[in-house]
């Protein structure tokens, strides 16, 4: 397959989307991003690399580190961890707090702001050094121990984080949150403020995609069937109110941040990373949606 070829023509085929949708500016930090980036990196389970634009450029993770989060707390509890956060897709917007108060603080998925506000409280109960052990991890699994938090952006995100604070309290009400609110909410925003480039992300994806080799990072060890339970929430539960449409469209397991990243994997085959900032209403990228769709369409190679 050649993919360099595909992706020249695939960023040929997108580019009238450049100027389409919006960055994340309710959060400040992201706002000052430049939203006419982007960038596509695939990684084969044979190592090779192809990548097309703006891949070298970090950007904010946000919510693709649920992905990560999750791993780790799947690690530690097991089957126990969907005790507290279910595994359906939401129908509904990341942030919700009227289907949270109708499940009464059981989040649908730990992908949606309150499942992955409870995996973190999670971690914090679970890891005697939760912010450095997050970090260490997603540094193995990447490969490369330069990717760090950006501090200023996980601030940002506290300044403006009104409805993910009423998420925690109401997380708390329910008796779903074990540990300090704000802690928590530190913690959470920590995380999704983690920058890597395209690179890195398909990098950080690929043990997702490779059936053959040993999911351990560290302390984080994975069953082949835990993974394979990773790969369907995120089919599933990866892009929010937008996932049917963005299973219907791409068919490839993955998971989506507003800071416009999104990781996928074509298990057996290949991890794919893409960037572009602008934002569709839903709050996935218009142009990494679109890049995907015409991945799997080009080379046929989807889950479907």
């Amino acid at each position: 397959m050649n993919y360099k070829h595909i992706l020249s023509e695939i960023a040929a085929e997108i580019e009238p989307l450049r100027t389409v949708g919006r960055q994340a500016d309710y959060i400040p930090a992201l706002a000052k991003v430049n939203p006419d980036r982007f960038g596509i990196c695939i990684t084969t389970t044979h190592g090779d690399v192809i990548e097309w634009g703006d891949v070298d450029e970090r950007f904010s993770i946000q919510s693709v580190t649920k992905v990560f989060t999750l791993s780790m707390a799947l690690s530690i509890m097991g089957e126990r961890l969907w005790e507290r956060v279910g595994k359906e897709p939401s129908g509904a917007a990341f942030n919700s707090l009227i289907q949270l108060e109708l499940d009464r603080g059981v989040p649908r998925n730990p992908f949606i702001n309150a499942g992955a506000i409870v995996v973190a409280d999670v971690l914090m109960t679970q890891l005697a050094n939760p912010e450095a052990d997050y970090l260490d991890f997603v540094r193995k699994i990447a490969c490369d121990d330069t990717i760090d938090y950006d501090r200023e952006v996980a601030a940002s995100e506290r300044e403006k984080g009104y409805i993910n604070a009423a998420i925690a309290n109401m997380l708390k009400y329910y008796g779903n949150l074990e540990n300090d609110i704000e802690e928590v909410l530190h913690f959470y925003f920590l995380q999704c403020s983690v920058e890597m480039n395209c690179r890195q992300l398909s990098r950080a994806f690929l043990p997702f995609a490779d059936r053959h080799s040993e999911f351990s990072f560290g302390n984080v060890r994975l069953t082949s069937s835990q993974v394979k339970r990773i790969n369907a929430v995120m089919q599933t539960c990866g892009f929010y109110n937008d996932a049917g449409e963005y299973s219907y469209l791409v068919g490839l397991p993955g998971k989506s941040g507003v800071g416009g990243g999104i990781g996928a994997v074509y298990p057996g085959r290949y991890a794919v990373a893409t960037w572009s900032p602008r934002l569709n209403e839903k709050g996935n990228s218009v142009m990494g949606m679109k890049a995907l769709e015409l991945l799997t369409t080009y080379t046929r190679e989807s889950i479907f």
